[in-house]
């Protein structure tokens, strides 16, 4: 496994050194000229420039510099490419910002929140689990693996209320096919985003009493922007500084497109790495001690 995670990292360090070069241009402060921009959940160019033109032109309003998107396929390549000097800046996940951060030292500058952002845990109204503790020997449904509020964030959950996963309780990761799994009651609870079982139950006319939730996490952790630790510690603080200053700009631009309705009512704070600690505990719960050895999404 660890030969296999080597070749992929070194695959996709190759392709990044001959695809781009590092910034070299600077001007007479030690800033770069250009800033490279990436987003971990978005694929491709295309898809960058339709999902975040509007934020790039407002950031590069707000910081007085041309903003380069730099596309990457997933948190492995944004990783890469931060090592390797090819990107400056990272909008990414918690879950992906742990293992990026371990594998690149990048710095977290910014987080922007996200209304209601949580996970929780939904049985069915006849099971008989009134409680989380209820739930031992049972099964419950999960989405991905490595998903912020998917997986880990109701993981963090059922560890709080003294399960143990996969001891205490079945987990079953099911992708997309969670909730109807969950609804067809081939898994006995379901844990995963609220704004995700908000929107199953509105598409599928259900009653929320039918499936009640019995417990409510804590708002995970934001998303958050990291920048490259080639930076100057202080020309990051003077990035933060413009966005806070500029943020209903900035937000405005980043929700003014369909894809980045989560954003709606979203605040830019500045982000600590020890908020991201509940994720780090998460992982460790399903057995992921070594951050710079995962690989996978």
């Amino acid at each position: 496994m660890k030969r296999r995670n080597f070749l992929v990292y070194s695959l996709l360090f190759l392709v990044a050194c001959s695809s781009n070069s590092p910034n070299s241009s600077t001007n007479p402060n030690g800033e770069p000229d250009t800033l490279r921009f990436a987003v971990t959940d978005v694929q491709g160019l295309e898809e960058l420039q339709r999902d975040y033109e509007p934020f790039r032109d407002a950031l590069a309003e707000t910081l007085g510099k041309e903003i380069e998107f730099f596309p990457v396929a997933d948190r492995t390549a944004a990783a890469v490419a931060l090592q390797s000097e090819q990107v400056d800046i990272v909008l990414t996940g918690p879950a992906e910002y742990v293992v990026m951060q371990a594998k690149t030292e990048a710095v977290p500058f910014i987080a922007i929140t996200r209304p209601n952002y949580r996970s929780v845990i939904a049985v069915h109204k006849d099971s008989g689990i009134n409680s989380l503790e209820n739930l031992k020997g049972k099964t419950i449904a999960m989405s991905d693996l490595g998903s912020t509020s998917g997986q880990l964030g109701p993981t963090k959950i059922l560890v709080d209320a003294g399960l143990q996963p996969e001891k205490d309780i079945e987990i079953k990761m099911l992708g997309d096919a969670d909730l109807q799994a969950f609804q067809n009651e081939d898994v006995e609870a379901w844990g995963g985003a609220a704004l995700d079982y908000d929107r199953f139950m509105e598409a599928k006319n259900l009653k929320s009493e039918d499936y009640p939730i019995v417990k409510k996490g804590n708002l995970l952790p934001s998303d958050v922007f990291i920048a490259s630790n080639k930076l100057k510690p202080e020309y990051v603080e003077e990035i933060k500084k413009n966005m806070v200053e500029n943020q209903e700009q900035l937000i405005g631009a980043i929700v003014s497109v369909d894809a980045n309705e989560k954003y709606k009512g979203s605040t830019l704070v500045e982000a600590k790495d020890s908020d991201y600690d509940p994720i780090r505990q998460a992982y460790q719960a399903i057995g992921i001690n070594d951050f710079t050895e995962f690989v996978g999404d």
